[in-house]
């Protein structure tokens, strides 16, 4: 069996959105990740995002899920998002 890894990249290209952000690698658009997993990662998803002025975080600049080769550099961070998950004991009042 080829290592073909198809599992690492899939594209969409009847989506109305496609591609959602402007590249110029459009045949390595990777749509996968279409919601970043690293959202909820804040100031460290290690993404070119700004902060809006009502504190929005905007990625509409930021390719990096959309990346065909970085499927392997978020599923490392999965880690960190399964710590922001996790049950925490509740703090009393």
């Amino acid at each position: 069996m080829e290592n073909s890894r198809n599992y690492a990249f899939f594209q969409h290209t009847a989506c109305e959105f496609f591609p959602c952000h402007r590249t110029d690698r459009v045949q390595d658009f990777n749509c996968l990740f279409c919601y970043c997993p690293l959202y909820a990662l804040g100031p460290k998803c290690g993404g070119d995002f700004v902060y809006l002025p009502d504190g929005t975080k905007d990625c509409s600049a930021c390719l990096f899920p959309h990346i065909r080769e970085n499927y392997e550099r978020i599923n490392r961070r999965y880690p960190e998002l399964m710590a922001l998950a996790k049950d925490k004991p509740k703090k009393e009042p």
